[in-house]
């Protein structure tokens, strides 16, 4: 087993020099409906991609895939993903969705055209995955960490990982049959969490699937193309390396793995809690 990384951007060269260090998804993020609201408040990505960067990056792309993340359900879903659609994209995300309803509507306004995925974000979809897996018909669910975290008011994304609402998801999707990831990595040896540990967490869950965050390689506070170059090559090297790593290891690895990742995540959470607090004082 290996992970399928997924990276946003809206640069063609970035784009290319991605897929060439082994990106599987080229990520186009159209989403912005609700989002500012929800996440103002956060370091997160807020990209501002449009159907036409869908349009340049496609003819790039030979051996990754086009992913695009679509606003959440409203009146004009149809018309996006209809564009989005034409556009070329492998595979369309649907965030923000509350109940099987929601994922019947983004069903047939794909009508099978292309490859699906949800993004599970909200802890009414965490209610409702039951009837959703039940119902079939999408290719990929993705659990995002950043909105899920919010919508349960926890004080750290990562904190999913540790009270049991992944592990679970994780389960249910397996059971199902249905390919499945969750959240982001960061560079080798970086990260709120050392980005190893969450790595390792993807591995015994038997999630497949990761996004290349922003500290992986931030192009848009890069001087030249050469400088990102250098930072995927380097940055997707230490990854495979680790992920050989993880192949020579036994059971025990990934329970003492667990709960070393339990305390970096509660010193995490707690140092975000007081700060909070602090700062409502």
């Amino acid at each position: 087993m290996s992970l399928k990384f997924m990276y946003i951007t809206n640069d063609p060269e970035v784009a290319k020099i991605a897929q060439k260090y082994g990106v599987d998804r080229v990520w186009v993020d159209l989403e912005t409906l609700g989002k500012e609201e929800r996440q103002g408040h956060i370091d997160s990505v807020k990209s501002h991609h449009s159907i036409a960067d869908i349009k340049r990056i496609v003819p790039v792309l030979s051996t990754s895939e086009m992913l695009v993340r679509v606003n959440p359900l409203n009146p004009q879903s149809k018309d996006e993903i209809e564009q989005v659609i034409e556009a070329g994209a492998d595979m369309i995300m649907l965030p923000m969705w509350k109940s099987l309803s929601d994922v019947k509507e983004f069903l047939a306004y794909v009508d099978g055209r292309v490859k699906t995925t949800l993004l599970l974000e909200t802890k009414e979809a965490f209610e409702c995955v039951d009837e959703v897996l039940a119902y079939g018909g999408i290719d990929e669910i993705h659990i995002g960490l950043n909105d899920l975290h919010l919508s349960y008011g926890l004080n750290f994304m990562f904190e999913l990982l540790t009270n049991g609402k992944v592990e679970a998801l994780c389960k249910k999707f397996k059971a199902a049959g249905i390919p499945y990831g969750f959240g982001g990595i960061a560079k080798i040896g970086e990260g709120a969490v050392p980005a190893e540990k969450i790595i390792m967490e993807h591995y015994r869950l038997g999630s497949t699937r990761a996004i290349l965050s922003r500290s992986f390689c931030n192009y848009q506070k890069m001087d030249s193309l050469a400088d990102v170059e250098l930072t995927f090559a380097r940055n997707m090297k230490d990854i495979k390396a680790f992920e050989k790593k993880i192949a020579a290891m036994n059971a025990q690895d990934f329970i003492q793995n667990k709960l070393q990742l339990e305390y970096d995540i509660a010193t995490v959470a707690n140092t975000i809690a007081a700060k909070r607090h602090k700062t409502a004082v």
